[in-house]
């Protein structure tokens, strides 16, 4: 998957140090899966709210080259158009098979504009036409997915649901909407629903839940004062990325919280 999500690509070093050595790695906010390609554990619980991306990754992990061959035959110059691009999304809005739902998400994300991921207020995927040249099909990432998934369970929930799975092994990582940099900077959600902030508090009183069962705990965010009060008896590590001004990842660990800036 091609997502915002692509941070994590920045961070990963950072993500892979702040996470303890467990059994199981808990992912109640996953997006492009960068994390769960990127770390090793035995076992994964790896969920969502975005029902079109868990319903895609049930497909590649049952059906992998099967799907993959029949997911890439969307991939044609004749669909790389903003006529087709616009028809095909139309179809994917109306569909109920899940796996022709799945095969044009994979479309539709590749073709759309920078591979967002939100739906309108109607709950209809609404990213414009993104114009590229030749789209590419990932055929051997989507391979590498069906193997490792073979040790993963993927879920549609609320990631309350997911957190309260957790056990003495577990260690769970949230990548949720990042608390707002301003007043103005409001955007909190790919999906119709949104992550406002009384739901961050939410996050943060699971998170302390969590830790007082001893299970580990490590959370994505912006360093803000709001994330710093809502963390306030973690251990914080605040760090800068190139990507954008204030990008910051707030993790923390049992009585430990990390952070990036």
């Amino acid at each position: 998957m091609q997502t915002p999500s692509r941070l994590r690509y920045k961070i990963i070093n950072r993500i892979q140090q702040a996470l303890p050595t467990e059994r199981q790695l808990i992912e109640p906010f996953s997006g492009s899966g960068t994390v769960f390609f990127n770390v090793d554990f035995e076992e994964y619980l790896i969920a969502g709210t975005i029902a079109d991306l868990m319903h895609l990754y049930k497909q590649v992990q049952v059906h992998g080259n099967d799907f993959a061959l029949y997911a890439s035959a969307l991939f044609t110059p004749e669909n790389n158009t903003e006529a087709a691009f616009y028809d095909l999304q139309a179809e994917f809005n109306a569909c109920t098979d899940l796996a022709r739902k799945s095969a044009l998400f994979v479309y539709l994300n590749r073709h759309c504009f920078n591979g967002l991921c939100r739906y309108n207020s109607k709950g209809q995927f609404s990213v414009p036409f993104g114009r590229y040249t030749k789209p590419t099909f990932l055929s051997v990432e989507m391979l590498n997915f069906h193997e490792k998934s073979k040790r993963a369970v993927f879920e549609v929930a609320d990631f309350k649901v997911i957190m309260e799975k957790a056990d003495i092994g577990s260690v769970v990582y949230c990548d949720p909407p990042y608390a707002p940099l301003t007043t103005t900077a409001n955007f909190s959600s790919y999906t119709k629903d949104g992550f406002k902030l009384d739901v961050q508090q939410a996050l943060a009183d699971y998170a302390k839940m969590l830790i007082a069962r001893g299970i580990s705990v490590v959370i994505s965010n912006h360093d803000t004062e709001l994330t710093r009060s809502l963390y306030a008896d973690a251990k914080i590590t605040s760090f800068g990325i190139l990507i954008q001004t204030i990008k910051v990842l707030l993790s923390f660990t049992q009585v430990r919280k990390f952070a990036c800036n």
